[in-house]
């Protein structure tokens, strides 16, 4: 069932995903070469908690760091660590979650760290604008379908490999909730949205194929040709004219 959230629910993921915008602002400022992913762990967490959040990802489903950390050929989930060392040229998405009295906001972005490739430049720029074609179709009486098949064919044209197995998701009460909100397909499929929905909407493109794995810790997912993958990702509130970007930085 998808929920539609009260006036005090939008509140609470409003003030989250403002904590989120806020950690998500400290942990840029501190990617360059040289740097581990469990400092940039440690750091999110820190400030998390100290604007009043708590971390949704820790501990979710026995996961056991704060966000997520992931590089070049990680698609999602990629674990911090203090052995992983950002290099020149790498690309790293961070995913972070925050949880307020019980109500969540999601948000991924890739980065550059150093210089990168123009290669890798590109696909960092294709994928986010991906997002923001995506988001154009969250409004009111349109269908959920409808945000996959705009971000499908802006990205066909590059020849990029699309995730299928992960997709983007409902979200309040729960981490993850219907509907699930998929970066391909047909137009003019399944549920529509409502005014008090709330979706992220998560293009993960890869450079070369779209076939992903899960390694042996259960989590961390790459692509299968082991080139690059890119992830942005939003929290949208479907509105009565169309959607609010939550995980934004608000005046």
């Amino acid at each position: 069932m998808i929920t539609i959230k009260s006036a005090r629910e939008i509140k609470l993921m409003q003030e989250a995903s403002q904590i989120l915008v806020q950690a998500r602002q400290a942990l840029f400022k501190m990617i360059q070469p040289g740097i581990s992913t469990e400092a940039l762990d440690q750091h999110a967490d820190t400030v998390i908690r100290s604007l009043g959040g708590i971390p949704s990802f820790k501990d979710y489903e026995g996961y056991p760091k704060s966000i997520c950390t992931s590089v070049n050929e990680v698609v999602i989930h990629g674990i911090p660590s203090s052995k992983i060392i950002l290099k020149e040229g790498d690309i790293i998405s961070i995913d972070i979650g925050v949880n307020v009295k019980g109500y969540h906001a999601d948000s991924a972005f890739t980065y550059a760290v150093g210089n990168i490739s123009s290669e890798a430049k590109q696909l960092l720029e294709i994928t986010e604008k991906a997002l923001y074609i995506g988001i154009e179709e969250a409004k009111p009486g349109n269908y959920v379908s409808n945000i996959g098949h705009a971000i499908e064919t802006f990205i066909k044209p590059y020849g990029y490999g699309i995730v299928e197995t992960f997709t983007g998701h409902g979200i309040g009460k729960e981490l993850h909730e219907a509907p699930q909100v998929l970066n391909y397909g047909p137009k003019n499929q399944g549920p529509k949205l409502k005014p008090g929905m709330t979706i992220c909407i998560e293009p993960m493109v890869n450079l070369g194929t779209k076939d992903v794995q899960v390694l042996k810790d259960g989590w961390t997912v790459v692509t299968k040709d082991k080139r690059l993958s890119a992830h942005f990702e939003h929290l949208v509130l479907i509105t009565e004219d169309g959607c609010e970007i939550m995980t934004t930085l608000k005046e």
